[in-house]
């Protein structure tokens, strides 16, 4: 039975951001029951991040945004009630975990919040232990947050939300920065959470082939930020697949790859939501020997099978016994790596590995030791930042960390008028890059009030405006729509045609079968594999080995003759 009273009550919510000029999300109405697991969609700057704060009070209190409508948590009117009130009956995850961590141990941390409503000692401890063994950082609870990578900082995060006890726990992108491990260990968390019945979850995520087998319900934003679908998760998504696509809202990959199957031929109901369903309804279908009997042209073109592999030549990227420490911490042992020129290398491993480490010191964000590192023949470890920026654009993890302008078109512009370009050149290359990522009508908007989505979009386009030789990404597709998302791969795939060498880290291994050419595969500060894509995708305990695991959906076309789609 549910409760009478709903645990979270929306009217006719509207929220606009400061300097914004229409509201985003607009007239949401919607209640959470005890026992639901909600799962927001929408596509980028539809407004999901901007409602998750509103659920607690920081919008209007803490966030420069006007709200118009109510918000009820617990019963209690948000708008009137102070933040520290609210956070007992609403939990909130961030997208980016170090918005909120603020002590200096893990411990300190879980226990921070639950210390602040003046619990019993005993109460507090207990809380702490729960939450800090359920995801996996119990041993290291003695650890400074600035220790664990980002994927550990995020489940940091998440058991802080765990301890405080509160009703509704809101999760914005909770496993973009987590390994497949990291992923299923937070959502079997999560899922005791609400097995209890009184509590629930709304959860803003784009990474659904994790959550679909967790979610109960589905709201779906449009691109004004309008409620255009609620209902339960597998009926929205299987009844609105085609509109959804449409509109850029991210859909399971299994979803995704049976729409493809449709367009060939392949008639699958009910739409598959899971690599499982899917291959069940592949086998239904007779697909191995259907496609045995296909011509390539019949079937999804595998990502494993490229015309255009890069050709063997001098590495544009080349690492010697590269060691990086952080502090007394040896992060990297002795990297040694060839990277080539015109290749979309992703370098993979689960969370602690070294990945970002070992991409900023390729790319000079952290200077590597002089002389162990050399890029388009310098060395990041003594070149200034004016000739190693000319040969390499980085984008970060966290997009916030290299912001420095007041508006968009300023942010974009920064690089360019370092090097003397013209101002009406400059006028054109900003032009063409806001309409590139769909950013013309944020132009004269501060970065940091922009979506998650918006603010990745942004970070790349300032990395690729000024046409360096090579671009490195750290994590590029967090925070994308569906439709985004394929946008900037279409763009790095024409950046390889034109010549660029592209590194990108990534927790997405759909993604790097499907989009790169080679992988590195990293395990504890250590290359265990680097090779062509199609090669290293053929071991599979090569990936085990490293705590990774190849994509279910993959392993299902595979079986069935299909490859990989792209």
């Amino acid at each position: 039975m549910r409760p009478s009273a709903p645990l979270l009550r929306v009217r006719e919510l509207s929220l606009t951001h400061a300097d914004a000029a229409h509201p985003s999300p607009r007239d949401v109405t919607f209640d959470i029951d005890a026992g639901e697991v909600v799962l927001l969609l929408g596509p980028s700057g539809s407004g999901k991040s901007t409602l998750t704060l509103a659920l607690n009070g920081l919008i209007p209190h803490a966030l420069p945004a006007s709200m118009v409508g109510t918000v009820e948590a617990g019963g209690i009117d948000t708008a009137s009630a102070q933040t520290a009130t609210l956070s007992t009956q609403v939990a909130m995850v961030f997208q980016d975990p170090d918005a909120q961590i603020v002590t200096g141990s893990i411990y300190d941390e879980v226990a921070f919040g639950p210390e602040n409503l003046l619990l019993p000692l005993d109460v507090v401890q207990s809380r702490v232990e729960e939450a800090l063994r359920r995801v996996g950082l119990w041993e290291r609870r003695d650890e400074n947050p600035d220790h664990l990578s980002g994927g550990g900082r995020q489940r940091l995060a998440i058991a802080c939300a765990l301890a405080m006890g509160s009703p509704l726990i809101v999760l914005d992108e909770p496993t973009a920065n987590l390994d497949p491990q990291g992923i299923d260990d937070v959502y079997a968390a999560l899922a005791e959470v609400v097995a209890t019945g009184d509590r629930a979850i709304l959860l803003v995520e784009h990474n659904l082939d994790a959550a679909m087998d967790f979610v109960t319900r589905t709201i779906v934003l449009d691109r004004e930020g309008r409620v255009v679908f609620d209902g339960p998760a597998a009926e929205v998504i299987r009844e609105h697949a085609d509109e959804l696509v449409r509109m850029g809202v991210c859909l399971p990959a299994a979803t995704l790859a049976a729409l493809r199957l449709r367009d060939q031929g392949l008639s699958l109901v009910p739409l598959p939501l899971t690599p499982q369903e899917l291959g069940h309804a592949l086998e239904q279908e007779d697909v191995s020997s259907r496609a045995a009997r296909s011509t390539p042209e019949d079937v999804p073109s595998s990502g494993r099978e490229r015309d255009d592999e890069t050709k063997h030549g001098e590495p544009i990227i080349r690492a010697r016994g590269l060691i990086v420490r952080r502090r007394r911490t040896e992060i990297l042992h002795g990297i040694d790596l060839d990277l080539e020129a015109g290749s979309l290398t992703a370098i993979v491993g689960a969370n602690g590995a070294g990945k970002t480490t070992l991409i900023q010191a390729l790319a000079g964000v952290v200077p590597p030791p002089r002389g162990q590192v050399s890029v388009d023949g310098i060395d990041p470890g003594t070149a200034s930042p004016r000739d190693l920026a000319a040969r390499i654009g980085f984008v970060f993890q966290n997009p916030e960390h290299q912001f420095i302008a007041a508006t968009v078109f300023d942010e974009l512009a920064h690089g360019l008028r370092l090097r003397h370009v013209p101002d009406a050149e400059i006028s054109t290359r900003v032009d063409e890059m806001l309409t590139r990522f769909g950013l013309d009508h944020k132009a004269d908007v501060h970065p940091f009030l922009l979506s998650g989505g918006e603010k990745r979009r942004l970070s790349v386009g300032t990395a690729l405006i000024t046409r360096p030789r090579v671009l490195a990404l750290d994590e590029p597709t967090f925070g994308q729509d569906r439709a985004r998302a394929a946008e900037l791969l279409d763009l790095l795939r024409n950046l390889r045609a034109e010549g660029t060498t592209i590194v990108i880290v990534t927790h997405d291994l759909q993604l790097v079968a499907e989009h790169t050419t080679h992988v590195v595969v990293l395990a504890d500060g250590r290359v265990r594999a680097v090779g062509p894509t199609a090669s290293l995708f053929q071991d599979e305990q090569l990936f085990a080995d490293a705590g990774l695991r190849l994509p279910a959906l993959q392993r299902v076309l595979a079986s069935a003759g299909l490859g990989v789609t792209s």
